[in-house]
């Protein structure tokens, strides 16, 4: 059982620090995403977002403060997943459907960040 508590940090974890690296790795290309979707200042946003990402990943793949990890991951899905899968405003079919993944993904992810923050504060472990 301690194996697979293992895996699942480093999967979720890993999940979150893998796309905050890319963030950085291909930050030329995100920016101009997030300007595509209108996001203000995106040449901040990109880099911010991906610092945000990989310190939420590192809290789960260390289990260190992971409840705090998990707010900073909720405030930062919350409002991408509105502004940059916001899949009912696209018109062209295949880009539809990729954004509606997105979407969908996320919201995913986000029910598994509260109920991962629920059950830490349920259980009375420290942030």
């Amino acid at each position: 059982m301690e194996f697979l508590h293992y895996l699942g940090r480093l999967l979720f974890g890993g999940y979150f620090i893998f796309n905050g690296y890319n963030h950085f790795t291909n930050s030329k290309m995100m920016i101009g995403y997030a300007q595509s979707k209108n996001v203000p200042m995106a040449n901040i946003a990109v880099p911010f977002t991906g610092l945000m990402l990989i310190v939420g990943g590192l809290t789960y793949l260390f289990d260190f403060h992971a409840l705090a990890g998990s707010l900073i991951l909720i405030i930062f899905i919350v409002p991408v997943t509105f502004m940059m899968h916001a899949f009912w405003s696209v018109e062209d079919p295949n880009q539809k459907m990729v954004e509606m993944v997105n979407f969908t993904k996320n919201l995913a992810l986000l029910g598994a960040l509260i109920l991962f923050a629920v059950l830490r504060y349920s259980l009375g472990i420290p942030l």
